[in-house]
């Protein structure tokens, strides 16, 4: 470009050394100002955006958590139950008559004849004893009452005698006195004696056990040659009997439906292991008073076992009939909408009250 042109532009000439012409300054400066209003307003918008959109967002999330914590419920009125429910409590089987044997007698077991799950009879034999002590003392006894019965006959010839002798006055009132006196007291010596004799043979009629009662043997803890020793303080049992027909049932009964039974009543016994089988007894003793450790009321049932299924210490479950007065039943739905899934989901509650 000509000098000439650059006049015409208004543009000043420059010399052919020097490098590319600048801007003025004051244009420089304005530009500056200009993009940094541009940044500061960009900044303001985005500062802006984020706290309208932070508010929104909160203000979604409250109306979201009051909806969900919102529930619907449908209640209607209640109503009574027939009553028809059964109270099904635990239970032990027990014979109707129980009893461990023991012995009576010291001696040693001679035989045994019955062993456990026999069935016998009332007074049958259950085994035998030797008691030589008891032999000996017998024999003794026995010529102890003979020698006193002897010494009675020698006073009762003596005093007839002596009454012949006063009716002739041969001798004192005194004398005959004392010869009536020896008689009486020889009569009470025989007498003791026939009652020695008579508990000892009573007591060796106990070589001989025999069942009490009819039931099943359910255990025989001695052998032959076993030391059998009297009486049920430190000894053990020689049988143990149980009567199986009819059965004890025995339950505690909390303190809550101790108004709802009485005599009577029948009641349902099921055995776990007996699936699909019922025992129908009745209720024939309930305890005057509740029991103070358990708070809870002990009842009776007899239940009859004729084929023997029920064996007594068992354990079972007692279906007890229901409350007299029926309960209220109240069902209440509940709706309420889940916050995952944005679906409504509906609870049933059954409450009951008696």
């Amino acid at each position: 470009m000509t000098e000439k042109n650059h006049a015409s532009l208004a543009i000043p000439a420059r010399a052919p050394n020097e490098g590319p012409a600048l801007p003025p300054r004051n244009v420089e400066w304005k530009r500056a100002k200009i993009a940094l209003v541009i940044v500061l307003a960009l900044l303001a918008i985005g500062a802006a955006r984020t706290v309208v959109t932070d508010m929104l967002h909160n203000r979604s999330v409250a109306v979201r958590t009051q909806q969900n914590a919102q529930q619907y419920v449908n209640v209607v009125m209640p109503a009574q139950t027939d009553g028809g429910a059964e109270t099904t409590l635990p239970g032990t089987l027990r014979g109707f008559v129980e009893s461990p044997i023991y012995a009576r007698a010291t001696g040693y077991l001679l035989r045994w004849y019955v062993d456990i799950g026999a069935r016998v009879k009332q007074g049958q034999l259950l085994a035998d004893l030797d008691t030589p002590e008891i032999d000996q003392e017998l024999a003794q006894a026995v010529a102890q009452r003979d020698q006193t019965a002897s010494s009675l006959g020698l006073a009762k010839s003596s005093l007839d005698r002596w009454k012949q002798l006063r009716q002739r006055d041969a001798v004192s009132q005194q004398e005959l006195d004392e010869r009536q006196s020896t008689y009486n007291q020889d009569v009470a010596n025989l007498a003791a004696a026939d009652a020695n004799v008579k508990r000892l043979r009573q007591l060796e009629s106990f070589k001989r056990i025999v069942a009490p009662f009819a039931g099943v043997a359910t255990q025989r803890n001695v052998d032959v040659g076993d030391l059998i020793d009297a009486g049920s303080g430190t000894s053990r049992a020689l049988f143990a009997l149980a009567q199986s027909d009819p059965l004890r049932v025995f339950v505690q009964l909390p303190q809550a439906y101790a108004q709802n039974v009485s005599i009577g009543q029948d009641v349902t016994v099921t055995q776990a292991e007996l699936p699909g089988e019922q025992f129908h007894g009745k209720i024939t003793h309930v305890s005057g008073a509740i029991d103070v450790p358990t708070r809870s009321l002990q009842i009776e049932v007899t239940l009859p076992n004729p084929d023997g299924r029920l064996r007594p210490g068992a354990y079972v479950q007692v279906a007890l009939p229901a409350a007299a007065h029926a309960r209220l039943l109240v069902h209440c739905s509940f709706a309420r909408k889940a916050r995952a899934s944005r679906s409504w989901m509906r609870t049933d509650t059954y409450i009951t009250r008696s």
